[in-house]
Formats: C-alpha cells, sequence, structure tokens
C-alpha cells in the first residue's frame, strides 16, 4: 500500500473513530457531519470523499463491530463439539449476545442499528475501509461445513433470526424487561430452530 492510500486509510479510519465515540455519547440522530469532522480533525469535504451520508458510516461501523463479535462466536464454537448445524447456530447467536451483555453500550449502538441489509450495504462501497471480518463470508464458510445440510434460502434465514435476536434481547439483556434474558433464551433458542427448521430441505 502506498503512502497517498495508507493516508486515505488513516483519514477514513479517523472519521469512523470519530463517528462511533460521537453515535455512543449523543446518538445518531444529534450528531452531525460537522461533528464528526470536527471530532476527528479532518476538514469536512474529506468525509464526502469517503462516505455519502453518516448513516452510511453508521452501517459500516456495525459491520465492522458485528464482524469482530461473529468472529469471536466462531472461534469459540470450534473449540465446542457441536456437530449439529442448529446447534452451532444457536452457539453463534447465544455467544454474541453474552457478549454483548458485557458491552452494554456497544449492544446498545447494535441493537438498535442492526439489520441484514446493513452488512450488504456496507460491502457496496469499495473505497470504504473493509471490515477485518465479512459476516456474511463466515457464514456461508459454516454452511459449506455442513455439507449434509440443504437450506432453502440461506440469506432469508439469516435474516429472520438476525432480526429476531436483535429485537427481542436488547432491553431483556439491559434492562432485564420485561424478564431476564436467561429466562428468555430457551424460547429465543426454540425459535431459532424453527426458523432453521422451516429452511431445511429435505430429501
Amino acid at each position: 500500500m502506498g503512502k497517498i492510500e495508507m493516508n486515505k486509510q488513516e483519514k477514513a479510519s479517523r472519521l469512523l473513530k470519530s463517528a462511533y465515540q460521537l453515535f455512543l455519547k449523543q446518538g445518531i440522530e444529534k450528531t452531525t457531519v460537522s461533528d464528526i469532522t470536527h471530532n476527528a480533525g479532518v476538514a469536512k469535504g474529506t468525509f464526502y470523499l469517503y462516505f455519502q451520508d453518516k448513516y452510511q458510516v453508521r452501517d459500516c461501523l456495525i459491520a465492522h463491530h458485528a464482524g469482530i463479535l461473529f468472529r469471536s462466536a466462531c472461534e469459540a464454537l470450534m473449540k465446542e463439539d457441536l456437530p449439529e448445524f442448529e446447534d452451532q447456530i444457536i452457539f453463534l447467536v447465544n455467544y454474541t449476545l453474552e457478549e454483548l451483555g458485557k458491552h452494554p453500550e456497544l449492544l446498545n449502538f447494535i441493537s438498535k442499528n442492526l439489520s441484514w441489509g446493513i452488512f450488504h450495504k456496507a460491502l457496496l462501497f469499495a473505497q470504504l475501509p473493509q471490515p477485518e471480518v465479512d459476516c456474511l463470508s463466515l457464514y456461508d464458510a459454516l454452511i459449506h461445513s455442513n455439507p449434509d445440510v440443504h437450506l432453502k434460502d440461506p440469506d432469508i434465514m439469516l435474516f429472520m433470526i438476525i432480526e429476531l435476536a436483535s429485537s427481542v434481547s436488547y432491553s431483556t439483556i439491559l434492562h432485564n424487561d420485561p424478564i431476564p434474558f436467561e429466562k428468555l433464551r430457551p424460547y429465543l433458542n426454540m425459535s431459532i430452530r424453527s426458523i432453521i427448521h422451516n429452511h431445511l430441505v429435505t430429501d
């Protein structure tokens, strides 16, 4: 990577770091592009060389942090003896939610904004710093590591699991509302198993 390219990457990283700090502190809606660039110490015009708006920054940040979480979950899964595909998915979901529970500020940020489309949108812009970990590639690798499992519309299956887990876990983990997450977990797991079963192709 040349010096010019390294400088571009460094500025983009500063903008992402600045935005993340501000999003956590005051929320996305109250954060302006001017706030982000001022905090990053770069000119406002520089922002638009990398991002269309603050929502694209949000999408990249979520893809980045979700990717790190998912990689950690996959590494933990490799140490477990879970030969069944649906048990592997359940493990990944529970591990990720437990890790988010240890970092409430990240849970607050991700759970309010996480959606399937974000992963696709964040990868559409080649000029942006790409996530160190691509969640979709890891998911595809997991499917391919289970050759006996045949899924109908695996992308839709993942979309439904992400939407379900992110929507029901937020208040239970952060506020024990309406019940603590540990009481909710068995029902969440059953619902995820049901989603998986509905997408299994049987001969």
